[in-house]
């Protein structure tokens, strides 16, 4: 695990001990950190027991805190943690910030911050598999994997791979890296906060983050992602700024797990980035051929009699649905689930692709009134039936 001096005795509140807090709390500790540690479920806060006081900090004396340290599932914008650790004059922070904080006293590194609505975990899967097709040690944490406190510190010069939420950056304030790439905004977690631009802006903050002599890279022509590139140019602080949304690269025919246009997007992002970390085309060209792609995303599950079955569940709102119909010409759709917004506005320009479409779930009702103009509706309920129709 990581560790670091920059903690040993200081006092830190967690709360929260699944997966990231569970690597928070025992880097900590073994940094020699003095712990105060809550979870609501009592089987988490007995396994910590030996290595923390358990008490909930929404009712313990803060005062002398280094800082709270949250779960990106905590919301913010709700919870009462908020207002106490205003209370009691504490940061709140995640396991990121943890990470940055450490980041002095591991051996010399990169870091590849990736944040975006769509498209995050497959370009940070490719990125780090691009680097490690070239040779570079890398290692890949965040909202992807295992928790980064948990790895293993990297020998000198390897890369980190961050994949970075919303959430996590919220809870980050001095994470500095080398390469900041930002995919797309598009409307998503509105729930978490005031409005689409509080959302957007919570994305942008990667770069407030960012050295001058440091890469910014914007992959998309969305509004959000252009006014967050534009809004940064202006500043006139950052020297290296990259924007791909423009970008054409030929080649994607040879890449089976890269297929569609949001793919391609990902693609060209995932190149910019590894080349300013220095990685040349005759290494990231033949490394775009072998990417294997991730369980959920425009996976390839089989191929039977000509017809290629790809699940991409992971695709929960239309923003990334959409593009995904771009990759074949003739689409049978399984589609519904729980429905993020009223409309399929983004799906709409690829609705020539599919044959028919098998509506599920609850959203299965609105989906099919939304598509029955456009294309032969089959009402399943369950995704047994789907497949089987």
């Amino acid at each position: 695990m990581i560790v670091s001096s920059a903690f040993s005795g200081k006092r830190y509140a967690i709360l929260g001990l699944a997966r990231s807090g569970m690597a928070v709390l025992e880097s900590l500790h073994a940094s020699g950190a003095e712990l105060l540690a809550w979870d609501n479920r009592e089987e988490l806060r007995e396994s910590v027991a030996d290595k923390a006081r358990i008490a909930d900090p929404l009712e313990s004396d803060l005062t002398g805190f280094e800082a709270i340290v949250v779960s990106p599932g905590v919301p913010l914008n709700s919870h009462p943690i908020a207002q106490k650790a205003a209370a009691s004059g504490v940061p709140i922070i995640g396991d990121i910030e943890l990470f940055a904080q450490a980041r002095s006293a591991l051996p010399p590194h990169r870091v590849v911050g990736i944040t975006g609505t769509n498209g995050k975990s497959t370009t940070t899967a490719l990125v780090h598999h691009i680097l490690e097709r070239s040779g570079l040690p890398a290692v890949m944490g965040g909202n992807i994997g295992l928790p980064i406190l948990s790895q293993k510190p990297m020998a000198e010069d390897g890369v980190y791979v961050l994949e970075l939420s919303s959430y996590q950056i919220d809870l980050t304030r001095s994470l500095d890296c080398d390469v900041a790439l930002l995919l797309n905004i598009s409307p998503d977690h509105l729930d978490r906060y005031s409005g689409f631009d509080a959302y957007a802006a919570s994305k942008a903050r990667l770069f407030d983050m960012l050295g001058s002599n440091h890469h910014a890279i914007f992959a998309s022509a969305d509004e959000k992602t252009q006014l967050a590139l534009h809004g940064l140019r202006d500043l006139g602080r950052v020297e290296n700024i990259v924007d791909t949304s423009s970008v054409a690269i030929a080649g994607q025919s040879d890449w089976p797990s890269l297929q569609g246009p949001h793919n391609l997007q990902n693609a060209i992002a995932a190149i910019a980035t590894v080349e300013a970390l220095g990685i040349s085309e005759d290494q990231w060209r033949p490394a775009l051929e072998s990417f294997q792609g991730l369980s959920h995303r425009m996976e390839r599950i089989a191929e039977s009699n000509g017809v290629l079955f790809v699940n991409d569940s992971k695709a929960t709102n239309p923003a990334s649905t959409g593009p995904a119909l771009g990759a074949y010409p003739k689409i049978h759709w399984i589609v519904g689930g729980l429905p993020k917004s009223d409309d399929l506005i983004e799906c709409e320009p690829f609705y020539k692709n599919v044959v028919s479409a098998y509506t599920i779930g609850e959203a299965g009702p609105l989906f099919g009134k939304l598509l029955a103009d456009h294309m032969p509706v089959i009402s399943c309920e369950m995704m047994l039936t789907a497949v089987q129709r």
